[in-house]
Order: structure tokens, then C-alpha cells, then sequence
């Protein structure tokens, strides 16, 4: 029997998930891998589901980028009065985050609804077992089909050619950004990985790149399928001002536009794929200037250079690679300019031990004063310890100071930024490394929402 059947019949009624944690306790269960490339047993349940979108799909790939991209996209599209479907992962705090429509989260009871249905598609005849990525997948399609969405933006979770996002067919597909993340899985050079990634691309069908300088092999494929390639800086562009930004195609500019809400230089990058992502569906889903206006000025998402506080100065990002954290660096040094005295940076870091922990301390290394490291309690979790060996060997003079949890590190880093002899007003804190050093400081945040260290 191919290792991808299964012969487990439905749980006993008594068994039933019941609630939402349940539903995601069991569908962590359902494959002895958290990761399974392949879309076959994706597209036999779609089969069994009778799953056949009748909205307008979006997908967005991209090392980094993916998620400001999507919430663009989903905020213009509202702006727009369209009705929007937006699948996007991880979450940070709740499993809903994930799932939205018209940039509202999906209540529990209509994921347990989902999840009930994919589980039954999937049970029906020899049962297959789906990681939970693929599950979520599944429930969140079959979700916006019931809501009779205009259009969905899905984001891909890893790579693209063999994510089961890609097991739908989008009517635009955009590649953010290429870069070394998730080697194990992509290929260890970006050549190899633009290759995986261009596997969203469609024949005759829009296909985005927002990569300042793409791989040979996405633009190679792009073109053998004969798709309809677009690509920044040759086919689209932005210009910068003070106070706006102007999007061209061609040399003309189509839209003049407020800076996006989301916060750092590189957005406008991820902006103007968006827009052209629109641009090149507006005969399906037309889209005026005002609405794109309207969603720069309102568009958010959590753990994007976010600025949670300025008593302290607080900023939380998800940058876990060294793409990622080159940003990062760039946006730090741009504050720095802005600002009359010498400040400081405490950085409260925590990575998984698979993720290029060295890569990241390097991008860093010109920005961050002082270090506080933490564990991230998960089986990929690196040890503080380890990340306090690397920073001392890039840094030798670097303060670094160990926690077991990024929350102590960020409490004792409030501490000592309230109490420093030479404090400055703009010192400030910077929450970085994985979606789970962020998640685990905006828990603390919220559970201290009413106290002041």
C-alpha cells in the first residue's frame, strides 16, 4: 500500500474534535511528517471535495515578503468592495489569523466546519494522510468557496512548485523575493531555489517577480511556458519622494500613491508587486486608484517592523534569515539617521536552530548593542546558549545577556533600558529571529497590556 493511504476509519463520534484547539491537536496527527512536498494527495481530496473554485486566485510566493504582499492585496481588493479570501500562514497568536474575509478572521466554528469537511473528503474511501499545512489548505478553499468569495490571495507556505497552495490555479502568481531559506528542502543555491519558486507560474497567465536582480532559472522558466512575465525594474517600477511614491509600467506612471502603512523601504518593493498584480486583472476585477490609495494608508500586519511602543521604543519583526535580517539592518540604520544623539539597540533574539543563526548575527551586527538571547521552547528551537557562541565569535566585545524565553529577555531588556545611566528617549528594543521569539513577546505584551515596567 503506498505510504501516503492510510486505513484508519472515521474517529468514533465520541472522538469528534469538538473545538478548535481539538481540530488542530488532531490534524497535527494525521502525517508522520510536518513537511511533505508533493501535491497528489492534495489534488485527491480536492477531487473528493468537488472543490472547484469559481473566484479569482492570487498566488504569492518569495523567500520573504509574502505576507505584506498578501495583506496588500487583501486590503486593496476590500478598499475595492470585492469580496476577499485571504490564506496566509503562520500565525502568531490564534490559528484564525491564518484564514480571513475582507481582512476579518474566520470564527472557530467556521474552521471546525472546514475542517469537518476536508476530513470527511479525506476519510472517504482509502483515507490519506495530509500534514497540517495541506489541511489548513484544503479548509481555508473550501471556506471561501462556501462564503462565494471574488477573490482569494493565498500565500505559498514553502518554495512553490510542490506547495499545496500550487495545487490551485491562479489567475496571477507573484515571486516576492529569492533568497537561501528552508535549503533542506529548496536547493541550496538561489538558482536552484528561483526554480521551485517559478513553479507558480502558469502558461498565458500573469506572473510577477519583485526580485531586484531574479535567478536565471525563474526568468528561464517564466519564459519556457511562455508566461506572461513581469518583472520590477524592466516591466514595472517606483519612484520615492518624501511623502509619496509613484508606480510606473513601461516608464509611465500609473498611480501616485501615500507610503504604505507597513513600515521600512523594502514594502514599496512588495507594493508595487501588489499593484501589478492588479494591474494585470483589472479587466476581471477592476480596482480604482482611490482604493489602492485607501489600502496603503490601512493596510497592517503584525511582526512586519512593527512599532508596538515608544515608552519604550519597541519593535517586533519575524526576520529569521539573513535576506530578512539585511532589511531589518537597513530599516535600524535608517532610524539611526533620523535622530540627533547616538542611541542604542537591544536586540531580544531567539532562532530556530535550522535557520542560518550566523548569516543573521552578521546582517546585524553594525545595529545591535547588546544581546538578549533566548530558547524557543519548540524541537527546532536553538539554545541560547548557542546563539550567545556565535555572537561572541562575530562580536567578541558584544554584551549578551541569556534567558529562557524571549519574554524574560524582553523583560529584563525594559529593565535595563529604564534604568541605563545614559538612557535616550529613542534607545531602543528589537524583537527579532522567528515568528516564535515575536509571538512569544506579544504574548507578554498582552498579558501586561495595563502595567508599566
Amino acid at each position: 500500500m503506498p505510504s501516503d493511504l492510510i486505513t484508519n476509519d472515521l474517529p468514533p463520534p465520541d472522538l469528534v474534535p469538538k473545538d478548535l484547539n481539538a481540530w488542530l491537536r488532531y490534524i497535527e496527527s494525521l502525517h508522520p511528517k510536518s513537511i511533505a512536498m508533493g501535491l497528489e494527495r492534495v489534488k485527491q481530496v480536492i477531487w473528493r471535495l468537488k472543490l472547484q473554485p469559481n473566484f479569482k486566485i492570487i498566488s504569492v510566493a518569495g523567500t520573504n515578503g509574502k505576507g505584506s504582499t498578501c495583506a496588500m492585496l487583501e486590503q486593496i481588493y476590500t478598499q475595492a468592495d470585492f469580496s476577499v479570501g485571504c490564506y496566509a500562514s503562520p500565525h502568531l497568536l490564534r490559528y484564525n489569523e491564518r484564514v480571513r474575509v475582507n481582512c476579518v478572521e474566520v470564527s472557530d466554528e467556521a474552521l471546525c466546519a472546514a475542517f469537518s469537511a476536508v476530513e470527511t473528503a479525506r476519510q472517504s474511501g482509502d483515507a490519506i494522510a495530509l500534514t497540517y499545512f495541506e489541511v489548513g489548505t484544503l479548509a481555508a478553499m473550501w471556506h471561501f468557496a462556501q462564503m462565494g468569495i471574488d477573490v482569494a490571495i493565498l500565500e505559498i507556505g514553502l518554495g512553490g512548485r510542490l506547495d499545496a497552495v500550487n495545487a490551485f490555479e491562479p489567475n496571477c502568481a507573484i515571486v516576492t523575493s529569492v533568497d537561501l531559506d528552508h535549503q533542506e528542502f529548496l536547493g541550496d543555491t538561489r538558482e536552484k531555489i528561483g526554480f521551485e519558486k517559478a513553479g507558480v507560474y502558469r502558461q498565458s497567465t500573469p506572473a510577477i517577480c519583485g526580485d531586484n536582480h531574479p535567478p536565471a532559472s525563474l526568468i528561464n522558466y517564466a519564459e519556457q511556458i511562455h508566461a506572461d512575465f513581469k518583472c520590477i525594474n524592466r516591466d514595472f517600477t517606483y519612484t520615492l519622494s518624501a511623502t509619496d511614491w509613484c508606480y510606473l509600467s513601461h516608464g509611465q506612471v500609473i498611480h501616485t500613491l501615500p507610503l504604505p502603512a507597513l513600515e521600512g523601504r523594502y514594502q514599496l518593493n512588495n507594493a508595487a508587486c501588489a499593484v501589478a498584480a492588479v494591474e494585470s486583472l483589472q479587466a476581471y476585477l477592476p480596482v480604482t486608484t482611490t482604493s489602492i490609495v485607501n489600502a496603503m494608508r490601512q493596510v497592517s500586519l503584525a511582526g512586519r517592523f512593527q512599532t508596538v511602543s515608544k515608552a519604550p521604543w519597541v519593535i517586533l519583526d519575524v526576520a529569521h534569515n539573513p535576506h530578512a535580517a539585511q532589511a531589518l539592518a537597513e530599516n535600524l540604520a535608517a532610524l539611526k539617521l533620523t535622530e540627533l544623539s547616538h542611541t542604542k539597540t537591544l536586540a531580544v533574539f531567539a532562532m530556530l536552530a535550522d535557520k542560518d543563526m550566523k548569516g543573521v548575527v552578521n546582517a546585524l551586527k553594525d545595529e545591535i548593542d547588546t544581546w538578549y538571547v533566548a530558547n524557543i521552547d519548540h524541537v527546532r528551537g536553538a539554545l541560547a546558549s548557542d546563539l550567545a557562541t556565535i555572537i561572541a565569535e562575530i562580536m567578541p566585545n558584544a554584551g549578551i545577556k541569556c534567558f529562557d524565553t524571549a519574554a524574560k529577555a524582553y523583560e529584563q531588556a525594559c529593565i535595563d533600558t529604564e534604568t541605563c545611566i545614559d538612557r535616550n528617549e529613542n534607545d531602543k528594543i528589537v524583537v527579532f529571529g522567528s515568528f516564535f521569539t515575536v509571538a512569544n513577546v506579544m504574548q507578554y505584551l498582552n498579558q501586561h497590556a495595563n502595567t508599566h515596567l
